[in-house]
């Protein structure tokens, strides 16, 4: 068992991304949903939250709230104008800064709230307080530019904290890796010429942002081959994204030998998604994550922490966090996961798995891997 801490605030569940169909605004031939009905609903992380309570799994890590990300930390990474820009909208009745990423009347404050759940989490790792930390941030923060919101996500909370770290002296050496099954295009952007931050993306291929894959995209500069993409086949489930680890994200870890690793831990690429095709199950979740503890124990002294992103299943986002957080924790709770049974038996066939892993080898192939 470690010593680990689970970073959330009251205050990410009031952030608003206004009325929608998934992510269509309601008119025409779209009627209002009973619930709002955007996909970035504060429910997917509502409901972990209860699950880990109902489980007892909470009850056993320290819980902890942060301060909100001040205007010197969240003014290290984005743009003056971008910043203002989003304040004034939040402080009247929000508005949309970004392709797909609409917000309300207050979201500017929650957003440097979810930054600073990821700042807070970082920091006390770093500091030596925790073995391993999850931020259960919202809004999230890979697709957010220095200059502009996109995707859900209006600040770059993994950005935010890792200048943070920096600030205060506490690492130089960042792996950050984004399992969401979108592109995680604002942290690759933010460090795209930093030789001292990886950024690997496991995600959906052309999903979004829209026809995007991005496997020729290195970094560049002195940040030359410290970006990674693997973009894989729309339908790869557990064998697929077990085999992508084991044959590209491990290795690539051990290469880079960083003093801490970052989960962008979303959960869209999970079976039942509304808004991508993958089919990866929560024991993907629980076997990645135990991939990860075993590289950081031998890289890093164990130090991890684990940043929410998307994932919009309100039904099975918790039964999947709540096995990474597990994992994080190295505890095993009496959680069953009742979706498993015929999630398995809907995994892609034998045939199906050989050509996705050959897949696989051939971008490994391309990465010099």
């Amino acid at each position: 068992m470690r010593k680990s801490a689970f970073f959330l605030s009251e205050a990410c569940f009031w952030h608003t991304t206004g009325e929608a169909v998934l992510t269509a605004p309601v008119g025409g031939w779209l009627q209002p949903m009973a619930a709002g009905g955007h996909a970035e609903s504060p429910e997917s992380k509502r409901r972990m939250r209860n699950l880990m309570d109902r489980s007892g799994l909470l009850s056993q890590l320290a819980q902890r709230d942060a301060d909100p990300a001040s205007a010197t930390e969240i003014g290290a990474v984005h743009d003056a104008g971008y910043l203002a820009e989003f304040k004034a909208l939040s402080d009247k009745r929000g508005g949309m800064l970004g392709i797909s990423a609409p917000f309300g009347h207050g979201s500017f404050e929650i957003a440097c709230q979810s930054a600073g759940l990821a700042r807070e989490a970082l920091l006390s790792v770093l500091r030596g307080e925790y073995d391993t930390a999850y931020a259960l941030t919202r809004p999230p923060g890979h697709h957010c530019l220095a200059d502009g919101a996109m995707g859900f996500c209006l600040l770059a909370n993994i950005p935010i904290a890792i200048a943070a770290a920096r600030a205060a002296g506490l690492a130089e050496r960042f792996f950050i890796l984004d399992w969401d099954v979108h592109h995680g295009n604002g942290s690759q952007a933010i460090f795209y010429e930093d030789p001292d931050v990886h950024t690997l993306s496991i995600h959906q291929a052309n999903m979004f942002p829209t026809g995007y894959a991005g496997l020729e995209d290195r970094g560049t500069g002195a940040g030359k081959g410290a970006n990674t993409n693997l973009p894989l086949p729309a339908g790869c489930g557990h064998e697929a994204y077990l085999y992508a680890m084991r044959r590209v994200v491990v290795p690539l870890i051990d290469d880079f030998q960083p003093d801490v690793i970052i989960i962008a831990n979303g959960l869209d690429a999970a079976h039942t998604d509304p808004l991508a095709r993958m089919s990866c199950l929560s024991s993907t979740y629980a076997e990645m994550t135990a991939m990860v503890m075993q590289a950081a124990d031998r890289l890093c002294d164990g130090r991890v922490v684990a940043v929410h992103e998307g994932g919009y299943s309100e039904a099975y986002v918790p039964f999947c966090g709540h096995r990474v957080v597990e994992g994080l924790a190295g505890m095993e709770s009496e959680l069953a996961d009742p979706f498993l049974p015929k999630f398995i038996e809907q995994q892609p066939t034998t045939d199906h798995v050989a050509w996705q892993c050959a897949t696989i080898d051939r971008m490994a192939g391309e990465l010099g891997l």
